[in-house]
Formats: structure tokens, C-alpha cells, sequence
């Protein structure tokens, strides 16, 4: 029987182990859902919204229940866990508030009587979900998927079952329908099965873009919508007017959130050549300052890679790179001891070419690149094959006109790059498409049917 395994990343033991669902389990789960989505469908979005509202009590409720599991799964500190906790509620409520109003009919003049745009639920949307914000990326999905009239089938990554069940647990603690939402624990290779089947009508990836193209080639082959987020290399550009303390606070801080292991993340700092030098010592001053320990202890800023292998290859992309002639100002040591932790990391002279970014580097390493001026910034900005997320730190109106020319989904100009339930986001390129949050999230999985009442008018 094949199955699903969490291992502690503080300590490398095995923390948990479930069965991969049967054949048999996976045809009761889609059944559910259609089930429930017949019904589910016919609901209001006042009935819809008294669901959603009562998930994300029991989630505030129930923190210290909740954020504990990705602790323990995949190494999350465990302040920033009850915070994810928190952010999956707000999703749900933002939707609970809003959704009516995002999905009112579109009335558009036309030789009808009448005519207009209705949104209407689609049936069972299934998400295929990372193991590195467990409870964030499943409320994205469901929130908006499940407000909009659909089911959700959700099959979270095979290293985090316990929080993908302990999501569960709180849609059934908070009373939601039998099969309006249901964690899927099946095995990697069973998730194209679930795709090509007729019950499942759209599906949501998130994760890297090889197993995005995958995901994306068998879901267009059955012609079914897919929205896909995927890797970024994303940019974080400073130039010679900017705030340099503030710039330096904020990338220390968007480079190091759940140990550096976020698409979103600050991942290339691209300083203007005459400000380089003092970034370069305020960013080493904030990240020398970080405390990298134990992630159920509250003082922890940063916890463990979530894996060994990926702490292999990590390491490997700093080494690499320093061999290639990037200079290493912090970190870039393999420590002994248990568990899987990765010092906090600075390289600067990193040129174009190098692995730590020209790759994805899913870890507390923050790189630095010099640049002569905006110009050059944002061509090395845009010299990358991901479009996930950019900021830039410069004068407001400066920032605004540079934010057109970024080849980016999301841009933040003197702030961090962050998801919000209100804002949509998404990726272009190799990062993905389609969005999701805010009003345009929860349009991906509707029927937009355009209704055409007569008699014509002349």
C-alpha cells in the first residue's frame, strides 16, 4: 500500500503516515462531490456565505489546534503558522462578504429586450496544492471556488496529510454539507485519473512549473479550465533614491518568510550601483540578526528547509554559484546536527548565468545584483523566464511608470509582495495564468452564460 509520509524537518523523523487513497475512496470522494455540488448549486450566497463565515470561526477559535500541524509537517515557525491560519480565515470572510457583489449579473445593452452575463457554478473544481502554505493555498482556492456554487475536492501535497485533514476537520467542525469540500490523500500518480474525470470540471495548480505543464497538458486535453501558479525569480529592484533602511527591512523580511520558501519572495535584489554597497551592509545587518532555531519556539524567525533534498539542493545553488565567482557575505555553510536547516544566506556579485538566479531558490538566501541604472535594473528584472511578483523601491510616481515595464503579475512599489483576498494575483510566463483572489479569482471558475431575452427590439 502505498503511502503518504511527513517527515519533522527539525528533527528528520517520521512525524506521520497515511495510507494514499484507494481506488475505491478516490471514486467515493468525486461522488460526494457531485453529490453535493447538485444541491450545493441551488444554494444562495446568504446560505453559501453562513458556511464560509463559520470555517473561519472555528480556524480563529481553534488556532493553537491548527497551526501546530505545519509546524510539525513542514517546519512553518510557529508564529507565522497561527498567522497563515488566520490569513486562510480572512479569505473566507473576504468571500463571504463579497462574492454576491462579484458575481451580480453584467446587464449589456443589445438588440435584446434585455440581455446580460449571469455567473453560474461550474460543478466540482479539484486543487493541487504545495506543501509550503498548506491552510493559505487551500482557503485561495476554496473560498472563492466554493461561494461561487462549486464543490472542492483538495489534494494537498503527499508531505503535509495531516494539515490537508485537519482542513477538513474544520469545514466538518464548522457544519459545511457533507462533500462540499474534501481533502483528497492520493498518491501523486493517481492525480491524472482525477483530472480526466467527468465529475472534476476545473482545476486549480499551484507548485512548480514543470509539474504545472503537466498539470496543464492533461487538463487541456480533457478541455477543462486550469488556473496555474507557478515558480517566480521575482525581482526586487532598489534604485539610488530610494529609502534604503526601509528597502533593506522589507526584502530581509520577504526573503525569509517561511524560511525563504515562498514563490512570491524576494529572490534577485537588484541594487543601483551607487547605493549597492550601502544596501548591501543594511541587508546583512537585518539578516545576521535573524534567529534561526526551532520553529515551535515563538523567539524563531526562521525554521528548517522543509526537506532534505531540497536543503541538498539549495546548497547546491549557493555553491555553484560562489564557484562562479559570486561572493558569499553571510551563511552558505551546510550545518551538522539534526534536522534540515539552512543558515540565513547573502551573495552579492551575482552575475546573469548563475544558478541563484537564473533557478528558483526556495530557501533563506537572499542574492544581490548591482546595476548601473533603472534602465539596466529592469532589464535584468525581466531577464527571466518566470513573472510572478516584482518591487521597486524608488519614488512613488517613478515606481508606478517602472511597474508597466515589469514582465511581472503582481508589482509592489515601495512595499512587500504579498497575496490579499482583495487583490488578485498571478503570474505570467513560466509563473502561470490565470488569477486568483479579488474579484478577478473568483470569475476563473464560473460559466459567464449570456442571456438574450426578445422580442428584438428594431
Amino acid at each position: 500500500m502505498s503511502m503518504l509520509r511527513a517527515v519533522n524537518p527539525t528533527t528528520g523523523e517520521v512525524a506521520r503516515e497515511v495510507p494514499a487513497a484507494t481506488g475505491e475512496q478516490i471514486e467515493a470522494v468525486l461522488d460526494r462531490a457531485r453529490t453535493a455540488y447538485l444541491s450545493w448549486k441551488e444554494t444562495g450566497f446568504a446560505e453559501r456565505a453562513e458556511v464560509l463565515r463559520a470555517v473561519a470561526a472555528e480556524l480563529r477559535e481553534n488556532v493553537e489546534r491548527y497551526a501546530p500541524v505545519m509546524t510539525e509537517e513542514m517546519g512553518k515557525p510557529i508564529t507565522e503558522a497561527r498567522g497563515e491560519v488566520g490569513k486562510a480565515a480572512s479569505a473566507a470572510e473576504h468571500y463571504a462578504d463579497h462574492a454576491e457583489e462579484y458575481l451580480a449579473a453584467e446587464h449589456i445593452a443589445s438588440d435584446a429586450s434585455s440581455s446580460y452575463v449571469q455567473h453560474l457554478p461550474l460543478g466540482t473544481v479539484l486543487g493541487v496544492l504545495p506543501w509550503n502554505a498548506p491552510f493559505w493555498l487551500a482557503s485561495r482556492v476554496a473560498s472563492p471556488a466554493l461561494m461561487a456554487g462549486n464543490t472542492v475536492v483538495m489534494k494537498h501535497d503527499p508531505h503535509v496529510p495531516g494539515c490537508a485533514t485537519a482542513i477538513e476537520e474544520a469545514f466538518r467542525a464548522a457544519g459545511a454539507p457533507e462533500g462540499v469540500f474534501q481533502a483528497l490523500h492520493a498518491a501523486t500518480e493517481d492525480v491524472e485519473q482525477v483530472i480526466r474525470d467527468p465529475r472534476i470540471q476545473a482545476v486549480s495548480f499551484t507548485g512548480s512549473d514543470r509539474a504545472g505543464s503537466v498539470v496543464a497538458s492533461i487538463a487541456a486535453s480533457e478541455i477543462k479550465p486550469a488556473v496555474l501558479e507557478l515558480g517566480g525569480s521575482d525581482p526586487c529592484i532598489v534604485l539610488a533614491d530610494a529609502d534604503l533602511e526601509r528597502a533593506a527591512e522589507v526584502s530581509a523580511l520577504s526573503r525569509i518568510i517561511n524560511a525563504g520558501q515562498s514563490c512570491i519572495a524576494a529572490k534577485r535584489v537588484i541594487v543601483e550601483r551607487s547605493v549597492h554597497d550601502r544596501f548591501v551592509e543594511l541587508l546583512a545587518e537585518r539578516l545576521s540578526a535573524l534567529v534561526v532555531g526551532d520553529p515551535s519556539e515563538d523567539g524563531t524567525q526562521v525554521g528548517p528547509i522543509a526537506r532534505g533534498e531540497l536543503r541538498e539542493n539549495l546548497h547546491r545553488q549557493v555553491t555553484s554559484s560562489v564557484e562562479a565567482g559570486a561572493t558569499c557575505v553571510l551563511g552558505g555553510e551546510m550545518p551538522d546536527g539534526p534536522g534540515y536547516f539552512y543558515p540565513v544566506t547573502l551573495l552579492t556579485d551575482v552575475q546573469p548565468g548563475m544558478s541563484a538566479c537564473t533557478e528558483e531558490t526556495f530557501g533563506p538566501v537572499a542574492v544581490v545584483m548591482a546595476a548601473d541604472d533603472a534602465e539596466q535594473a529592469l532589464a535584468i528584472a525581466n531577464d527571466t523566464p518566470y513573472g510572478l511578483g516584482a518591487s521597486i523601491w524608488t519614488s512613488t510616481e517613478r515606481g508606478e511608470a517602472m511597474a508597466r515595464r515589469i514582465e511581472a503579475g503582481q508589482v509592489s512599489v515601495n512595499g512587500i509582495v504579498k497575496t490579499d483576498p482583495r487583490l488578485p494575483s498571478g503570474g505570467i510566463k513560466r509563473s502561470g495564468y490565470g488569477r486568483e483572489l479579488g474579484p478577478h479569482g473568483i470569475r476563473e471558475f464560473v460559466n459567464a452564460q449570456q442571456v438574450w431575452v426578445g422580442p428584438a427590439r428594431g
